[in-house]
């Protein structure tokens, strides 16, 4: 194509690209960015890949469940091009790594499905001067734009409540071809910035809904008061470093667990000491906690315990900790040594 010829294809080359989330979206973004000739490519996302991710994370397969999602991507993406360099992060993005990471990137792709995250990853761009492409879905609709494009709106600017009711695919459900055209149309505004060609989804919010295959356009503006500095990004985020613990007889006698999975999820986790709040009402239940007890937090993988103990935080819980690996990994110590519970 003339918009890109060799020029365009060494753009493509140099540029370097991360995306953060290996999911849905990430596995319907990446194969095109690798596809297109983008040869540096990062990805981050500490989750390991369930049999529920199957509908609409491709990459992956029934041969691959429990292994790490990255890893697993990785592979596949270097099958398919063998001339990329895929930069994996086996964690999740937090305060305390967002910048040391973003520094080495071009753009950064939002491929997560977590409210939180894109308000740390929005403000980690605006201190790095990064381009920051969103997608988001919600069972048969998704909205994509691209935030802090040569100084433009930024997420804040459009979104400016970040205190909001967080949701994601596990509890409100989504069809798996809506995540794939989100997530493609994440990647052309990729491809579009890399070649400067087209029109950039700059003050645009472009809202498609997939049953009835109508798409909206909505325009907004930049605010002033969004301007985030590092003292500030610092303060916000830093603080609030989140331990991660495995699962063992000490914490078992010390803390009380909380499951913030939804009722129907299994496998069902049954100790003596535990109680089920779902996410989805954790912020209304807080009250019938005790702030001054240690708490131990998780849920099927480690998504949502993040979030659930970000939300306790913020209520002045601060004896929190996250099971790494969630109910899965918890299941696995009890069936190893069931005889200790």
């Amino acid at each position: 194509m003339p918009q890109v010829g060799k020029t365009g294809q060494q753009k493509l080359k140099e540029s370097k690209i991360l995306v953060v989330g290996a999911g849905g979206l990430g596995c319907a973004i990446l194969p095109y960015l690798t596809a297109s000739g983008i040869e540096n490519i990062g990805i981050i996302d500490g989750d390991t890949i369930e049999e529920t991710n199957l509908q609409r994370q491709i990459l992956y397969t029934e041969k691959t469940i429990s292994q790490q999602k990255v890893v697993v991507a990785k592979q596949q993406l270097e099958a398919l091009n063998s001339n990329v360099k895929i930069e994996i992060y086996k964690c999740y993005l937090l305060g305390k790594n967002a910048l040391e990471i973003f520094k080495n990137y071009d753009i950064i792709v939002d491929a997560t499905d977590s409210i939180q995250t894109r308000y740390l990853i929005n403000d980690a761009c605006i201190i790095t001067n990064k381009p920051f492409v969103y997608g988001s879905v919600y069972r048969f609709e998704g909205q994509i734009s691209v935030f802090n494009y040569k100084n433009g709106p930024t997420y804040r600017c459009l979104f400016k409540n970040d205190k909001a009711n967080t949701t994601n695919c596990e509890t409100v459900g989504v069809l798996g071809t809506t995540v794939g055209l989100i997530g493609m149309l994440q990647a052309n505004e990729v491809i579009k910035m890399i070649l400067q060609i087209g029109e950039v989804l700059s003050g645009q919010l472009l809202v498609y809904n997939a049953l009835n295959n109508t798409q909206n356009c909505i325009n907004f503006n930049k605010t002033e008061t969004n301007i985030i500095d590092e003292a500030f990004f610092t303060s916000t985020y830093k603080s609030h470093k989140i331990e991660d613990i495995s699962f063992n007889k000490t914490i078992l006698e010390k803390a009380t667990f909380i499951d913030v999975r939804e009722l129907h999820e299994t496998p069902k986790i049954e100790l003596h000491n535990s109680m089920q709040i779902p996410l989805s009402v954790l912020k209304i239940s807080v009250k019938d906690l005790d702030k001054n007890k240690p708490y131990a937090v998780f849920c099927q993988s480690g998504k949502r315990s993040l979030e659930a103990i970000k939300i306790l935080k913020e209520y002045q819980f601060s004896n929190v900790k996250n099971i790494s690996g969630g109910a899965l990994s918890i299941q696995k110590s009890i069936e190893n040594e069931e005889h200790i519970y």
